[in-house]
């Protein structure tokens, strides 16, 4: 039987819904009991973050989903993560004096990809229309939400740059010039226009493919990639590097591309089949992981206990590592993926695994990209400091934890969603005037160094962390969950799987265990740094396991019980019967279902 926990396991036959924010579920749960489906559910809920956590995701960002349609009978992934503009070149970026890409700014924008990324999804699976998915957003945006106390202290924390640097994002985040207090009500007009004019554009065609297609259209070939287009023409802002540069993104770029629909990439553990995106994200290093550690009896080790922290962690630092070299965008370079999830390889790495803390980046060499591992252990020699790894934008500046949100759902007929929407920060680029949001930072993913799988070239996508999992059990499809937390996204979702499966703990109790993670590697965000050995544990595991972590060399930071991770899960068993949790850290993410 399971002990305490903080919240219940939610539990029900008629859907589930979690996500990061209490107002998100909640609303993802109406869609429900209003005849939606997941998909419809999924979308309501991602517009809704935008609103009440903009510190966190965006229109103007990025999506990747991991779905199962129960009428196709197929676990699909969608790509809403836009590529590097036509103008996006390593050497404009080096004309402009830049070594690496800024974390925020107008530079480090690539095509949003959020808002196709909604619209593919509510078209090809959905059965709402544009109206009844955007309406609880627009309600938010016009007549306002609770300002978390996290956006408040970052708005406080930017308010004197806004001023002097972004004045449009001032006029937004301090609509009377003062900071806004924590838990107040907070609008933001300029974006529920915009969703009303999208809304009154759809509605002028007939049928609800048509509307969600004439959506597509407002943004990416009308109204507002026109004002984009205009504001980027002139616009030149200060950004991380301390300078200020103009942007590169067009209309053209945005009316030229759309979200894309992939097979995932998968990976068998314990009777689990395991689906992620491809190496154009960084899914495949928990396929990795998982291969290294299928070698290992983790249920005889404590869910909680050193030995499974260390083991877990060492491996993890060898799929990491790889990733550093061979992950990329495989429109643009062979990405050897069976190599890396093969048993041969998964054998030798293994052997890597030892008895103290690995410092070393320990990339293997596959046999053909031998001048691709020397180039990039060079270029990572000469470019990625070791200090302290700096979370994404302006976190010199503001307070900044966590840069993404999370959500999955399933609904009674077993459909299922697992989705990571990310980007258009608030803090990330100026607010588009007229228009009420913000455009991406994620081009600070590329490196301005050619021949690398991860080098900037236009029409490329950056090597992104968002990171959604659906898991098979037995063949059927089963589990979806994810977290934020940029490249922690694997880890602490690892965790929580290993001791899902291995120690038979409820989607809850899993989640409630202390969390840890490494910056062994380099960071994926700017300034690019890593942390050799380091090891970030939650206090909860207490002093017995600490010490004897420290004593196999982890270079330990220890932080507060309960600050670590923001994990969701959802679970349909065989008989119908589904579960739902989510993470009492930072008392905003919430599991709602019946």
């Amino acid at each position: 039987m399971t002990g305490f926990t903080t919240r219940p396991e939610i539990l029900g036959t008629f859907g589930v819904v979690t996500s990061t924010h209490w107002i998100g579920s909640a609303v993802g749960m109406s869609i429900l009991e209003k005849g939606g489906n997941a998909f419809d559910a999924a979308v309501a809920t991602g517009f809704v973050l935008q609103i009440v956590e903009p510190h966190l995701c965006g229109p103007g960002g990025d999506l990747p989903a991991v779905i199962y349609s129960k009428k196709k009978d197929k676990v699909e992934v969608i790509s809403a993560q836009g590529p590097a503009p036509a103008g996006a070149t390593i050497e404009h970026y080096t004309r402009e004096g830049l070594t690496l890409i800024p974390g925020d700014g107008l530079l480090a924008t690539v095509i949003p990809g959020a808002f196709d990324g909604w619209m593919l999804m509510l078209r090809d699976y959905g059965t709402m229309s544009v109206r009844e998915v955007l309406e609880p957003a627009i309600f938010y945006a016009e007549h306002g939400h609770p300002l978390l106390p996290r956006v408040a202290a970052t708005i406080k924390g930017l308010a004197a740059f806004f001023e002097k640097e972004w004045p449009t994002s001032h006029e937004t985040w301090l609509p009377d010039g003062s900071v806004p207090e924590a838990q107040a009500n907070f609008r933001n007009p300029a974006l529920a226009e915009t969703w009303k004019r999208v809304i009154a554009e759809a509605e002028t065609k007939r049928g609800r493919e048509a509307q969600v297609q004439a959506a597509r259209d407002a943004f990416y070939r009308g109204f507002i990639a026109e004002k984009i287009d205009a504001y980027l023409k002139t616009a030149e802002v200060m950004d991380a590097s301390g300078n200020r540069h103009k942007g590169v993104l067009t209309a053209i770029d945005m009316a030229n591309w759309s979200a894309t629909i992939e097979e995932p990439l998968t990976y068998d553990y314990h009777g689990w089949t395991i689906a992620k995106t491809g190496p154009w994200g960084q899914g495949p290093v928990f396929l990795q992981t998982l291969s290294i550690l299928k070698g290992f009896d983790l249920a005889a080790m404590r869910s909680d206990g050193a030995d499974f922290v260390h083991t877990v962690v060492e491996a993890m630092k060898l799929a990491f590592a790889d990733r550093e070299i061979y992950y990329g965008d495989p429109s643009f370079s062979e990405i050897p993926v069976a190599h890396l999830l093969s048993e041969s390889y998964a054998s030798e790495r293994r052997k890597l695994v030892g008895a103290d803390a690995s410092f070393d980046l320990r990339p293997g060499i596959i046999p053909g990209f031998e001048a691709q591992h020397d180039l990039t252990m060079k270029m990572l020699g000469a470019e990625s400091k070791t200090g302290a790894v700096y979370e994404p934008t302006m976190a010199h500046l503001s307070e900044k934890r966590g840069d993404t949100v999370h959500i999955d759902v399933i609904d009674r007929e077993g459909n299922m969603v697992s989705v990571t929407p990310s980007g258009g920060w608030l803090q990330s680029s100026p607010t588009l005037p007229g228009l009420g949001f913000c455009l991406n930072s994620r081009a600070q993913m590329f490196w301005l160094k050619p021949g690398l799988p991860t080098s900037l070239a236009p029409g490329k996508r950056p090597r992104t962390t968002l990171t959604p999992s659906l898991g098979l059990h037995e063949g059927r499809p089963a589990l979806a969950f994810g977290t934020p937390g940029g490249d922690q996204q694997e880890q602490w979702q690892l965790s929580f799987f290993l001791r899902h499966v291995n120690h038979k703990l409820n989607l809850q109790a899993a989640i409630d265990q202390p969390l840890f993670h490494t910056a062994h590697f380099p960071s994926s965000f700017y300034p690019r740094t890593r942390e050799p050995g380091s090891l970030m544990a939650e206090a909860n595991f207490g002093l017995d396991v600490l010490d004897a972590l420290a004593r196999k060399g982890h270079k330990l930071t220890i932080t507060d019980a309960w600050t670590i991770g923001r994990l969701t899960a959802a679970r349909r068993d065989a008989d119908g019967l589904m579960r739902a949790a989510a993470t009492p850290r930072l008392m905003q993410a919430y599991a709602v279902g019946r």
